[in-house]
């Protein structure tokens, strides 16, 4: 089954993605959020080698499917295929040669002219975090890997995303009945208690104790139990192939193939602090990919964050 050139398994195998930030954009330049360049001063000693010279192959054995193959690398399927398109249609035939990143994302072209901010706003990432996994370039390259799963294919793009949104959109409701602040955004960002970038699939809003969670849109619940991560889940799927997740929720008052209203209650949030309680939010659309993460605030307005 093991084939050379793979991982350690202690290593970066069933390991999430993370950045260690602190300093090092300092020393290895100045970043102008004017132009979305960064002026490298030294790279050889303090950057890692771009993420599509650290790629690793796995030959496809007989019996082994794609989530199998992702599973074992740490890896999210969705990231095989859109690494790997001769896969595309989901089928796998034994003696395949895979490509296998260090973590989750692929590589995409890069038109002519664009800067890392450029690449950032469009696939909802951050610049300095762009420039940092693409081994800090002098220049920009042809080819650049994206990290994360937030996007669906390599012209998908968030502008064309909430587009879509706006003309036609089943989620027309605020997922909370009382006001709340956004507390923790939806991608890159850094974690305070790590001091680590990490990337969120979703956002965290912070509200009244015993805020009622309400469904966003119309629509069916999917899944009602218990992540080992998130805690108590509710996962309620809407028209034209939307999804919504709710979490660190208590009391669900639905079951699984209940049709819900726009509004209607489904939980209570958890308790944060002794005035506060919080609801995570997700939105994603469904594809050939699976189901993809995307902005809340590219559905429900009041969920961005300016």
């Amino acid at each position: 089954m093991m084939t050379a050139n793979r991982p350690d398994r202690r290593g970066s195998k069933r390991q999430l993605v993370s950045y260690t930030a602190a300093g090092l954009l300092s020393l290895l330049g100045t970043w102008s959020a004017a132009t979305g360049h960064l002026t490298a001063y030294s790279t050889d000693s303090l950057c890692p080698d771009p993420v599509l010279q650290r790629l690793v192959t796995h030959s496809v054995q007989s019996g082994e499917t794609i989530d199998s193959i992702a599973t074992e690398y740490g890896l999210m399927p969705i990231t095989l295929l859109a690494l790997n398109p001769a896969i595309s249609n989901g089928s796998l035939t034994a003696g395949t040669i895979l490509k296998i990143p260090p973590f989750n994302g692929a590589a995409v072209a890069v038109p002519a002219g664009q800067t890392w901010q450029d690449l950032a706003t469009r696939y909802g990432t951050r610049a300095d975090v762009l420039f940092e996994v693409n081994g800090c370039p002098t220049t920009m390259p042809a080819q650049v890997f994206i990290p994360g799963v937030s996007w669906l294919l390599e012209n998908a793009s968030s502008a064309a995303t909430t587009a879509e949104a706006a003309t036609s959109n089943p989620l027309s409701t605020y997922p909370l009945t009382a006001e709340g602040q956004v507390i923790a955004n939806y991608g890159w960002q850094t974690d305070p208690v790590r001091n680590e970038l990490v990337f969120s699939s979703g956002i965290t809003v912070e509200t009244a104790l015993g805020t009622a969670v309400v469904a966003a849109g119309r629509g069916t619940i999917a899944y009602v139990g218990t992540d080992a991560t998130l805690g108590t889940l509710i996962v309620v799927n809407h028209q034209q192939g939307l999804q919504t997740r709710y979490a660190q929720i208590l009391e669900p008052q639905i079951s699984v193939g209940d049709q819900v209203q726009a509004g209607q209650q489904l939980a209570i949030t958890t308790p944060h602090t002794e005035e506060s309680s919080i609801l995570y939010f997700e939105v994603r659309t469904n594809s050939n990919l699976g189901w993809v993460a995307r902005d809340p605030g590219n559905y429900i307005p009041e969920l961005a964050v300016r």
